[in-house]
């Protein structure tokens, strides 16, 4: 049975549903040998901007096909921010392993999944190009009884961001390589003509994010514990299209293509046999429930429908319950022990009021979207020189100073700074004929530099490099002495610990390591040791 559709979307679910009762289950005569490529790039090389979460959904989806999907961890390959060469060599040794298991009477099935960018028919990875037609085509014809391929690809926005550049041609999946093959399914996460968007309230991309929450057990429609292709598709289909209906990129409509024979259904997550997470019992209110873990991840939204059992697959963890009602929320916390099934009881939860939501999303906008922070930091400079009463030059000094950090400026994660300070002490000089001469010693540093922090939760550590310019004088006491002025180049290394107190303000301790090299009558080089703390303000959209 062959069945393609992009462009009526609505016709094209009633299709798939009806359809996907004459298809094959992975294991319907006997088990399933499954493999997976899981592929995430937020880098679209030229003329592109960085995604946000394209790699999260990566490691999101791995994570669920290993735990729920059947996928042995040595079966399973997770790429992030790879070139497209690694794909293809990847796809090549999951293909070798099909083969060998089929030689050994083995079924088996390969699950492929890209998230990042797509343009001019072409996955584009950082720097490199994956032509979608030559992918189709190996798919096609890879060694493997079942393939499944899902890409979630497109442009850039704002809060929410089209993944990709302009509007371009995205996947033809009617193509001549798909309509040949046996054994196929590709799901797109939006139409020919469409945007696919991730959002920050979120923490990904619309589809990603509720094919996800679907296979952890919230597109089970039948109430079997297993979430077929066909309860998966039409899960994410119908919520992404609710929440980006009002979107700026407007409605996405995720798509489908396949060309399987037999019956049954292809089951890709079981829920039931995991027997690990949570449960809302038959008699919990209807309604939406949120899911969040504790970086602020809504990692499941739960439909609870009334009068019926709502199983949701959770790895271990503290996690936070919201359930929205018309005039308040009720939220909670609940922990999910490792091989138990938590009830989660609506009694546990307490009202709050919407301007105390303790999860908006505001955390992922402020962690992951370009901002910037104001800071006032006090700095001990310690010199690894000789004692300037036993003929050194340059003395210890404390500082005071000003830094500025645009946050996210080159990518996730990796921030830029401009830093200012200024400090002074005393000291004595003692050299040849010169001793115990009293001076002024004032310091003036002004430097820039590159940091890669790691902003999830309330404590994040960060690692970097800076350049600063140092201008040093010393003041005699003795009129007679002409004032002594000194520049020098000074590169150094960065790291420290930023603890965040309220949602703008944050407190870091900060190690910075510096070489200097200087020549007065001969050429020496020293290093001096940095030890800061820094509170700064956040400012955010």
């Amino acid at each position: 049975m062959t069945l393609n559709a992009h462009q009526k979307p609505g016709a094209a679910l009633r299709w798939l549903l009806t359809a996907l009762l004459a298809l094959p289950a992975w294991g319907a005569s006997g088990p399933v040998r499954r493999f997976a490529l899981v592929v995430g790039n937020d880098l679209g090389g030229e003329n592109t901007r960085p995604l946000l979460y394209a790699r999260d959904d990566a490691r999101k989806l791995y994570d669920i096909m290993v735990r729920l999907g059947g996928i042995q961890p040595a079966d399973a390959m997770l790429l992030l921010n790879e070139s497209a060469d690694d794909v293809l060599t990847a796809l090549g040794e999951l293909e070798r392993r099909s083969r060998d298991a089929q030689r050994q009477g083995e079924q088996t099935g390969i699950f492929f999944y890209y998230s990042g960018h797509a343009r001019d028919g072409a996955l584009r990875l950082g720097g490199s190009r994956l032509a979608l037609e030559s992918l189709k085509a190996r798919l096609a014809q890879a060694p493997a009884d079942i393939r499944i391929a899902i890409f979630d690809a497109c442009r850039s926005g704002a809060l929410t961001r089209a993944k990709g550049v302009r509007r371009a041609p995205a996947f033809e999946v009617e193509s001549d390589a798909t309509r040949a093959a046996k054994g196929l399914v590709i799901l797109t996460s939006s139409a020919a003509d469409e945007d696919s968007q991730e959002s920050d309230t979120i923490g990904g991309s619309y589809f990603s994010h509720h094919l996800a929450s679907g296979l952890l057990g919230d597109a089970d429609k039948s109430g079997d514990g297993r979430i077929s292709l066909s309860e998966a598709y039409a899960y994410a289909y119908e919520r992404t299209v609710a929440d980006t209906a009002e979107s700026s990129a407007g409605p996405q409509h995720p798509t489908f293509s396949f060309d399987l024979a037999g019956n049954g259904d292809l089951v890709l997550t079981d829920v039931a046999a995991r027997r690990e997470g949570i449960a809302l019992a038959a008699a919990a209110p209807a309604g939406n429930w949120f899911v969040v873990d504790s970086k602020g991840f809504i990692v499941a939204e739960v439909m609870k429908t009334e009068g019926l059992e709502r199983r949701i697959a959770l790895p271990p963890g503290t996690y936070t319950v919201k359930r929205r009602l018309a005039d308040k929320l009720r939220v909670g916390q609940i922990n999910v022990a490792e091989g138990q099934i938590t009830q989660l009881d609506d009694r546990s939860l307490k009202d709050t009021a919407f301007s105390d939501d303790p999860v908006k999303g505001v955390g992922r906008a402020l962690l992951y979207s370009k901002h910037w922070s104001f800071g006032l930091q006090g700095t001990w400079q310690a010199v690894f020189d000789t004692p300037t009463d036993q003929g050194g030059l340059f003395p210890s000094s404390p500082n005071v100073g000003l830094e500025g950090t645009w946050h996210n400026f080159f990518g996730r994660g990796f921030s830029w700074t401009i830093d200012g300070m200024a400090g002074t002490t005393g000291g004595t000089l003692n050299t040849g004929a010169l001793q115990n001469l009293a001076y002024r010693y004032t310091l003036f540093s002004v430097g820039t530099g590159l940091l890669v922090e790691w902003p999830e939760g309330s404590w994040g550590p960060f690692v970097g490099a800076r350049l600063g310019l140092n201008l040093m004088s010393r003041d005699f006491e003795v009129s007679t002495l002409p004032r002594q002025t000194f520049s020098v180049l000074t590169p150094g290394l960065v790291g420290g610990l930023k603890v965040r107190l309220t949602q703008n303000f944050a407190l870091s301790a900060r190690v910075r390591l510096h070489y200097l090299l200087y020549n007065i009558d001969e050429t020496k080089n020293f290093g001096f040791l940095e030890l800061a703390t820094c509170l700064s303000y956040e400012f955010r959209e």
